[in-house]
């Protein structure tokens, strides 16, 4: 025994060893919209009433009228269920298009995030050279700095030197300064004893002229001033020299005195120039100190920036790939779609030729029962052909609604 649906017809297993009645239909069969085949025999015969049908196995009497108005009524649908396909293999080719501008713009935006990545790594690769030439300058200013204390260093051990030696100097004036003028005091008192030497001797004259008695006396005491005199010239030369010895010693202490000032001055004046040179290497220092901490947190920077660009570069590489399979799905779909859609216009095409087809039988019908040619009957294929196409149809723009 086999369905009692006519587009199914599949062998029914036998009752079960209980007996009992025979089923009619497929139980587990399934078609479109989840129907059985029960419901679809059931929907069947309704389309057949529908069209005043008769479904035994009789002639098939249809009335002219009614089947026009079915005929043409699904016609409408028909070229609906055309368009409707049309329109959406039409949708299917935007979404296509917007799916491959979409990857395209994705495509762009990886090529700019990779573009903006490199040139993130070469800043940050930039940003490290200047670190590293700033740490290099900062080292080189702290050996500078060094040198620079080590030279301060010598020049105030040289200025202290010359400063003792300006000391030196001084005290050794000082002591020539006093011995010339103890020389001159020596002079002095030579030069009073001469003075009293000759006018001791003038009185001595001028005794030995007022008396003869006295003159012995006094042309001894005359030598004995003469002789002290010339002691006294004696001793006043040699006080002489010696003054003119201690004048050398004080005018070359004077120029030591000088040249000590000298030295100690240009070594105030190096001290100084050192100091401001370290001054001035403290400042290069800091300055390179400030410029590498900047460098440092730029390169942070960069580096941070670089990571989120890596990121968002992974991203949207893995949004491309996500678009292209996404394209690729709905290209397959699409094609689906389209060979769908052809299939269906195809079958369209024939249920609508078969439709105009059975219209012209139909209209000839009409003008035969019109004319009193003809007795108002279809040929029963011709029925079963009319039938299967407006079942096709009418299950067609059910499946598409």
């Amino acid at each position: 025994m086999r369905c009692g649906y006519s587009r199914c017809r599949a062998e029914l297993p036998p009752p079960g060893s209980r007996g009992g009645r025979p089923r009619a239909f497929c139980k587990e069969t399934r078609w479109p919209g989840g129907k059985t085949c029960a419901q679809m025999a059931r929907a069947e015969r309704e389309a057949l009433g529908a069209l005043g049908l008769d479904s035994g196995a009789g002639a098939f009497a249809l009335d002219a009228d009614r089947l026009r108005e079915h005929v043409t009524a699904v016609a409408e649908p028909v070229r609906g269920l055309v368009d409707a396909l049309e329109a959406t293999g039409a949708r299917l080719d935007e979404v296509q298009r917007d799916a491959v501008d979409a990857v395209e713009t994705a495509r762009g935006r990886t090529a700019q995030a990779e573009q903006e990545r490199v040139r993130a790594e070469e800043e940050r690769d930039r940003a490290d050279a200047r670190a590293r030439e700033a740490v290099e300058k900062a080292r080189a200013a702290v050996v500078e700095r060094d040198e620079a204390d080590a030279r301060a260093r010598a020049a105030a051990e040289q200025a202290m030197r010359a400063t003792e030696e300006l000391g030196a100097a001084r005290a050794r004036t000082e002591e020539a300064t006093a011995e010339t003028a103890r020389a001159r005091d020596a002079a002095d008192r030579a030069s009073q004893r001469a003075a009293e030497a000759e006018r001791d001797r003038s009185d001595a004259v001028a005794a030995a002229q007022r008396s003869d008695a006295e003159r012995t006396a006094a042309v001894g005491r005359s030598s004995e001033v003469t002789d002290e005199l010339r002691r006294a010239r004696a001793d006043t030369d040699a006080l002489r020299v010696d003054l003119a010895t201690a004048h050398a010693g004080a005018a070359e202490d004077r120029r030591r005195a000088d040249a000590a000032d000298a030295s100690l001055a240009s070594a105030l004046a190096r001290v100084d120039e050192v100091v401001a040179e370290r001054d001035a290497l403290a400042r290069d220092a800091d300055r390179l100190r400030i410029e590498h901490e900047s460098s440092v947190r730029e390169t942070d920077r960069l580096r941070t920036e670089l990571d989120a660009r890596t990121q968002e570069v992974e991203r949207l590489s893995a949004e491309t790939d996500d678009r292209g399979r996404e394209v690729e799905r709905l290209r397959v779909e699409s094609d689906d779609r389209a060979r769908e859609v052809e299939r269906l216009r195809e079958e369209a095409d024939i249920g609508a030729r078969e439709i105009e087809r059975l219209r012209a039988e139909v209209a000839t019908q009409v003008r035969d029962v019109d004319g009193g040619r003809s007795s108002g009957r279809l040929h029963p294929d011709d029925l079963r052909a009319l039938a299967r196409a407006l079942r096709a149809s009418a299950r067609d723009v059910g499946g598409d609604a």
